[in-house]
């Protein structure tokens, strides 16, 4: 389990000085637990022994051992095909169905890492027609950054998915306001420039930044207000985004049924608009 799970878990049982002190990791995860203990007790106004008693209650034999894991969980965070290749993996049957059958319970993780609650809330952001939407992905991740774009633009407005350039994302950090949305698809491997991005659309415009990432977290989750960290672990040399896929659909399909009067609407005005193949025949 993760230092942010376990510490999530106990949440209840903590004093309100380790409350202050789990609340500080969790704003600079996993930064913040990698300082001295002596700076992270400045830091947060604490003493050596009391972290020392907080890192035990989270089921660490003492603070070197709770750096240790969060050394571990940024290595993960980096891993690359070169590192997740394991040439004597066992297989359940053949290749295509052990493939699937870890596919599955990607997608099936995935339906469980985000709540009911936080499913509401981010579909009813991407319904808002208020709010101007700003769609961008890393280096692989922008596949899915695109497909959610294009879905959004036949449902609504205002939707626009930045180009892998970030010479031209000045544009859209002007057009950007307070409450519109940045909606970031990073998984590990991250890419430093959506973190800038992301930093400068908060700062500047006030945007909310919607990531979905893994659960190894990309440093834009320091400036979202939505973090859907999905399982990507596929057991093989490729991260599955299966699951991300999959709670995509579920999230596009949520805003048309729950808009569908002004989707149908818009769609049918964008499939009278559209040129097909022999309209563009007859215009040659």
């Amino acid at each position: 389990m993760q230092v942010r799970d376990r510490i999530r878990k106990i949440e209840g049982e903590l004093t309100a000085t380790e409350r202050k002190l789990g609340t500080t990791l969790l704003l600079d995860y996993p930064f913040a637990g990698l300082d001295t203990i002596q700076a992270l007790a400045e830091k947060t106004q604490t003493s050596s022994p009391t972290i020392s008693r907080f890192v035990t209650k989270l089921g660490f034999n003492g603070y070197q051992d709770f750096q240790r894991h969060l050394i571990e969980e940024l290595k993960a965070g980096k891993s690359s095909p070169l590192d997740l290749h394991q040439s004597d993996r066992p297989r359940e049957g053949d290749v295509l169905e052990d493939f699937v059958s870890r596919a599955t319970r990607v997608v099936s993780d995935a339906a469980a890492s985000v709540t009911p609650a936080q499913f509401e809330r981010v579909t009813e952001m991407l319904a808002d027609p208020k709010r101007s939407i700003h769609i961008i992905g890393g280096r692989i991740s922008d596949a899915l950054a695109l497909y959610l774009s294009r879905h959004m633009r036949q449902m609504r407005s205002g939707v626009y998915h930045l180009p892998a350039d970030p010479e031209i994302w000045p544009e859209y950090l002007m057009r950007m306001k307070s409450r519109d949305i940045l909606f970031v698809v990073d998984f590990r491997r991250y890419q430093p420039s959506l973190f800038e991005l992301a930093k400068r659309s908060s700062e500047r415009s006030n945007a909310r930044i919607v990531l979905m990432t893994d659960k190894w977290l990309s440093p834009v989750s320091k400036y979202a207000s939505e973090v859907l960290a999905v399982p990507i672990d596929s057991g093989t040399v490729w991260d599955s985004y299966a699951g991300a896929l999959v709670l995509m659909e579920a999230m596009v399909t949520k805003i048309a049924e729950d808009t569908w009067d002004s989707t149908r609407q818009r769609i049918e005005t964008w499939d009278a608009m559209r040129l097909d193949k022999e309209e563009m025949q007859n215009d040659k």
